[in-house]
């Protein structure tokens, strides 16, 4: 059975991960041939800094991921703090309506974002879609992801602690700052990588609330794929799987000494 296991876990990897190992492989090909291997060469990477549509891509999806996860780790956080105080019922009311967002599949979210800011719009004049637009919609499906790696710190700090920096004369403030903060840190940062990485991917969202003057890279990666790919999306591709990665493998390390500290306390 543990052969059989190892094996039917071998495909399933190779499976998820092959087209995957293809693209990254053919982004160093010499050829535009999608199936011929030409030789190796870094000229798609080249041309593809020199792409002018690109960059401007690249330098707003950045503002947007950066904006997105430093506002949504603060109101998450925020959430965070403000469901675990809740009482019992109230709490576990608030958790599930926190996953609903995650659950919920994206085109939903995306299309009543749309319809939702195409309404202000009309009646105040505010909110055109673009850069505004696309930042507010990231944020409002990052703040659930950042409150789902909060919670469980919130729930792993010792509730006396607080208390006992306020009888020591704290004000409910800096006792926050002081006390709480630093307990929750780990999953504070972790949520924040997470809104980062989850922004930076995003696509469905993106595509119904960007309009024509903010684009993010996966919107104008999907406008090149209409016509035909060259490999620089290729190229582009293996960045972002890239980034991806390593954002991923941060959170996971960090997860790891999470654990090991806490058997360390016990």
């Amino acid at each position: 059975m543990k052969t059989l296991s190892k094996i039917y876990n071998g495909l399933i990897f190779t499976f998820l991960y092959a087209p995957i190992a293809v693209l990254i492989i053919y982004s160093f090909n010499d050829s535009k041939n999608r199936v011929q291997w030409g030789g190796f060469t870094l000229d798609w990477y080249r041309d593809l800094f020199s792409n002018e549509l690109i960059l401007e891509s690249l330098m707003v999806t950045l503002q947007i991921a950066v904006l997105a996860a430093l506002i949504s780790t603060v109101i998450g956080t925020m959430a965070a703090v403000g469901i675990f105080n809740m009482n019992g019922r109230l709490r576990r009311a608030m958790e599930s309506l926190n996953n609903i967002p995650m659950v919920n599949p994206e085109i939903v979210t995306g299309i009543s974002m749309m319809l939702m800011f195409v309404a202000i719009y009309r009646a105040t004049g505010l909110l055109q879609p673009g850069f505004a637009t696309l930042l507010i919609a990231h944020i409002t499906f990052c703040i659930p992801y950042v409150v789902l790696q909060v919670m469980p710190k919130l729930r792993q700090m010792n509730k006396h602690m607080y208390e006992a920096a306020l009888d020591l004369g704290c004000t409910p403030f800096s006792a926050f700052f002081k006390v709480v903060l630093p307990e929750i840190m780990p999953g504070v940062i972790t949520g924040a990588l997470m809104a980062f990485t989850m922004s930076l991917d995003d696509f469905v969202i993106s595509y119904f609330n960007s309009g024509s003057t903010a684009q993010n890279l996966s919107v104008t990666i999907y406008s090149m794929t209409k016509k035909p790919v060259t490999p620089e999306v290729n190229a582009l591709s293996t960045l972002m799987f890239g980034t991806v990665l390593i954002l991923l493998i941060i959170v996971n390390v960090r997860q790891v000494r999470d654990l090991k500290k806490q058997k360390e306390r016990r």
